[in-house]
Order: C-alpha cells, then structure tokens, then sequence
C-alpha cells in the first residue's frame, strides 16, 4: 500500500434552511491523505474567512512537509486566524472548529478542537457499530463529565452550542488539540461533521442511515437530506471516508471471476503442461 493511499471520499455541504451563507469548509485531499471539516463562527463572512484559513492553512502545510504533523498545522491555523483578524482581514473575534483525518498507509488519526465530530462506523453482517472518536469541547461535555448532567439532558440542555475552545480564540496562545491513533481494520468508514448535522440527528438517527446504505455517497446524500428534514437550522457539512482496507479487499475480489484456476490450467491444456515438463527435464539433464 502506498504511503498515501488514495482512499475512496464522498462529501457534502449545505447553508441549511435558516441561513443565506455557509461558514463551513471542506477538504479532500487523497494525494496528501488529509480530510477535514471547519465550521466558522463570527457572523456573516467573518466565519467564512475563519474556516477558508483552517482549511488553505493544513492543505498547503500537508502538501510542502516532508514530516507533516495534523496537531502543529491546526496550531498554525488558530495562529493565522489571530494574525488574519489582527490585519483587517475577516473580523476580530472571528474562529473556526475543526475536525481533520490524516490517514498514512494502514493507520490514521483524528484530531480535533470545537465540537465538530469523527464518527467510526464498522459494518457487521447485523447492521454495524457506530463509535465516538472525537470527544466536544463544550460547556455540556464538562458538565456530563462531572456528573452535573446526565447524557439525556445533553441533547436538550440550553448552553449546547457552547463551546471551550475554537481555533482563533483570543484568551488561548494555544489551543488544546486532542488526537487519537487507530488502526484501519477492513468495513470500516470515518465520518467527518459539523454541528449542523449532529444537532439535527443523534447517534442512533446516523447509525441507522449508515446501516441502510453500502454505499458511501448515498449514505451522504441521506444523512444531509436527513438534517433538512429535521430542520436544517445551521449549516451542514460532513464526508464519509472509506477504509484502505476495505477497498484492497474489494478490489482483489473484483478480479477473481476473470482469474482461471490452477485446476483449470490442468485440465484444459494438458499437453502445454506435458511439454513443458518434458522441456525443464532436458534442460536439468543437459545442464548436468
């Protein structure tokens, strides 16, 4: 497998049903293995500005480094939000999320900051899994982990667009950037999400539009039409990334219907085989 295996992706962004603009950004880059999703805050253009940055900022530092590190770009990216808004350019108290994958040959990771989110969706012959990867940082998450709330209060609580932490925030020099390390393991898919999807539907409304399509474009093209219909009330972003696994194993499978077997070699050129064992033993007495 190549050092940046060029992994099968399938995306989608929309303003919603409540918004003229979309503060969202995308990024597909197989040939450098980097993915991501950045949602802007800070009114209209500004957010814009602010996730235009996260994204041109990991897509040119992954292109030119030879030792590309996912938690020092996004800490370059909060830096040139600050720089940015310090030059006039976007507005001041402008800031992005971020959620990105960087995948290198069997083994990936995700990094995040803001509540933007990774999902880990595993296919089973009994539907599939669907797991976590990335934890928010918001003011709800704190409380659900001291016990303030419990996890059916964070889904209605009044402070859940609150956030800890987003790139471009003016009190932090550093963000805290969180990575996990993982292994690729085969029927596996990364989904990559703004808040606009995931306040919209909850783990189990995804889980089942997963389990409903093999088909990685049409379970994007479901899960968006899923948050419209749900209300669509802020922009929508999110992309499903295949497992390299996964698409060696279908691709060598492709090719086993046009592959003869060895049996059938036999059995239908029986004098190729004779001669060509009558021609190895000449040249084994010859060469003897």
């Amino acid at each position: 497998m190549p050092l940046n295996q060029r992994l099968i992706s399938n995306a989608a962004s929309h303003p919603g049903l409540k918004r003229s603009n979309n503060e969202d950004c995308l990024l597909s880059s197989p040939e450098t293995g980097l993915w991501l999703v950045a949602d802007g805050m800070g009114g209209h253009e500004a957010g814009e500005v602010a996730s235009a940055i996260v994204l041109d900022t990991l897509a040119k530092l992954a292109q030119d480094q030879a030792h590309f590190s996912l938690t020092q770009a996004i800490q370059t990216a909060h830096k040139d939000i600050l720089d940015s808004a310090a030059a006039g350019i976007g507005a001041a108290g402008m800031g992005s999320t971020v959620v990105a994958l960087l995948s290198r040959k069997k083994n990936y990771q995700v990094a995040w900051v803001g509540d933007s989110r990774a999902y880990l969706w595993t296919s089973t012959p009994a539907g599939g899994e669907l797991s976590r990867l990335t934890t928010d940082h918001s003011y709800v998450q704190m409380l659900l982990a001291s016990g303030t709330i419990s996890a059916e209060e964070v889904e209605n609580h009044p402070d859940k667009h609150i956030i800890t932490q987003c790139l471009g925030i003016e009190e932090l020099e550093n963000v805290s950037v969180d990575l996990v390390h993982r292994q690729w393991q085969k029927n596996q898919w990364i989904l990559l999400c703004s808040d606009g999807l995931t306040d919209e539907l909850n783990d189990e409304a995804i889980a089942a539009v997963l389990a409903a399509n093999s088909n990685s474009q049409e379970a994007v093209n479901q899960l968006l039409e899923a948050a419209l219909e749900h209300g669509g009330r802020d922009n929508i972003s999110l992309q499903i990334i295949e497992s390299p696994v996964q698409q060696n194993a279908q691709s060598f499978s492709s090719l086993l219907p046009s592959m003869p077997t060895l049996g059938r070699l036999i059995t239908g050129n029986k004098w190729l085989l004779a001669t060509a064992l009558l021609v190895l033993a000449l040249l084994v007495f010859f060469i003897a």
